[in-house]
């Protein structure tokens, strides 16, 4: 082997006179970095990935990680990543896989962006004292109320309206399947929405039994590989979305290896045992808007026109104009995914480098259905990269209309973003399906914690609104004067239509 090793990521240590020889760490650590010598537990530190999982276990906080204990010489061009990545693909010949979303140093627009607070003249509100309303209702709105009287003298509403997805948050968990992460995973998030009136996707792997009695607060999805597709699962979902695009991955399809395609998995998705699920970049039937809409009304039409229908894509250059023609299109909803959003696995070129911010694309798509005025005709569902409250009142102030969360949501799981979720080999119980790691994840717990998450978003959204002197989220939804920015340069400042600091 001429190109030898390179240095490890990670240098584990136990501190001995700590250390109680429990062996947790061995029992815990499903990547084998520990094991067993005689009386003495043995490191293998190149094998560490930065789970942590041993460091939460240790009774007696005996184990240190450091990171990249030996580093490349450094250069500003030929850094420790563009290194290893030539490496890798010189003794492999093949594309390098990774987890998570974008992992490059670029900067957050959402840390350059300022909220308002009220002062002396524009009183602020107490969200202790006064309602606050964070109903949010997700689906195409009448462009105007028609009325009639009744022969009893009662008005009654004349308009029809369309189906909506009622939210007392306006916080949903993005779409994340069953055979990517685990049934105890969306066994905790099913629970935890259920509990708090939203809603949780069911990603691209169908509708595993045990999720039915959750189902009202579903969305199901249907994306070009189909899998586990069927009338049934149709009609048990609350809404039904259509994947057409994915941040972190734009314009390609989707992989789940056949390692984790186990006899569950098999039967929910609809696919023998072992076999790689492998999505198709495009939908076969989809070229064209035209398209599209005969998917969408072919959905509306087997559901008897009951339930809305989202179409998800991913943020790229022209997602303005995209987003316009799936507004014409009897869809419901848009769901943008931003290039930050994460998946269980993605070539590494596509996450890091394909696609544009969820805070331009969100500004660019609420200005060009404003300007062409069918902004009620659709929702705007934002997601990839919403770490915290406050990237949630950004993006509703930019112009969406609800988030969807999904790294942040298996973070509260246990979760530590090491990004090797597509090995199966998660210790938290989450992206893997082996049973003894699965097990490890208890679902009562993990909705108490995904719970408590939203719920901590949603009071300090309330504080939020508050200090800017707003008790509804209407009223939040596309005001841009409640947004100053900061460092941000004057083409992106006018792409997303707020003013600097000062002014």
């Amino acid at each position: 082997m001429t190109l030898g090793s390179v240095p490890s990521k990670f240098k584990v240590s136990i501190d001995r006179d700590q250390c109680m020889d429990c062996g947790r760490c061995i029992e815990n650590c499903s990547y084998g970095v520990y094991r067993r010598e005689g009386d003495k537990i043995l490191i293998e530190s190149r094998k560490c990935t930065g789970c942590l999982r041993c460091v939460a276990m240790c009774p007696r906080d005996a184990i240190t990680l450091t990171e990249k204990p030996i580093d490349y010489r450094s250069h500003p061009l030929w850094t420790r990543e563009v290194r290893e990545d030539i490496i890798k693909q010189a003794r492999s010949g093949k594309i390098i896989l990774s987890g998570m979303g974008n992992a490059r140093d670029l900067p957050v627009v959402y840390d350059r962006l300022l909220l308002d607070a009220c002062q002396v003249t524009n009183p602020s509100i107490d969200p202790l004292r006064e309602p606050m309303e964070l109903r949010t209702y997700i689906g195409k709105k009448p462009s105007k109320l028609n009325f009639r009287k009744t022969e009893s003298g009662d008005v009654e509403l004349e308009t029809k309206l369309a189906p909506n997805l009622k939210l007392n948050t306006p916080i949903m968990i993005g779409h994340m399947s069953f055979g990517a992460i685990s049934l105890n995973a969306q066994l905790s998030m099913a629970k935890a929405v259920t509990e708090l009136g939203t809603y949780m996707g069911t990603g691209e792997g169908g509708l595993h039994r045990d999720l039915y009695p959750y189902q009202d607060h579903m969305v199901v999805q249907v994306a070009s590989g189909r899998f586990g597709v069927n009338i049934d699962y149709l009609e048990r979902g609350a809404a039904i979305e259509i994947k057409i695009g994915q941040g972190a991955k734009p314009g390609i399809g989707g992989h789940l290896p056949g390692e984790k395609v186990n006899e569950e998995v098999s039967r929910t998705r609809m696919i023998p045992v072992g076999s790689d699920a492998i999505s198709p970049a495009p939908h076969h039937d989809i070229y064209s808007i035209e398209d599209l809409v005969q998917l969408i009304r072919s959905l509306k039409e087997a559901t008897e026109w009951k339930k809305p229908v989202f179409v998800k894509i991913a943020a790229v250059h022209n997602v303005a104009p995209i987003a316009a023609g799936i507004a014409r299109s009897s869809a419901d909803a848009v769901v943008i995914d931003g290039f930050r959003g994460g998946t269980g696995a993605a070539p590494k070129v596509f996450r890091d480098n394909v696609g544009i911010p969820i805070e331009v694309a969100i500004a660019s798509v609420d200005q060009k259905l404003r300007e062409q005025g069918v902004r009620n005709e659709i929702s705007i569902i934002a997601s990839g990269g919403i770490r915290s409250s406050a990237d949630l009142a950004k993006s509703i102030a930019l112009g969406a209309d609800a988030v969807n969360i999904g790294t942040a949501a298996l973070v509260a799981l246990g979760c530590r973003v090491c990004g090797n979720c597509y090995r199966n080999l998660c210790p938290w119980g989450i992206a893997t399906q082996r049973p003894e790691l699965v097990s490890r994840l208890d679902p009562e717990r993990g909705a108490v914690q995904v719970s408590n998450l939203i719920k901590g978003w949603t009071y300090e959204l309330s504080e939020l609104m508050g200090a800017a002197g707003i008790n509804s989220i209407e009223s939040l939804r596309g005001n841009r004067d409640r947004l100053r920015g900061y460092m941000l340069d004057e083409e992106m400042l006018k792409i997303l239509d707020v003013l600097p600091a000062g002014a």
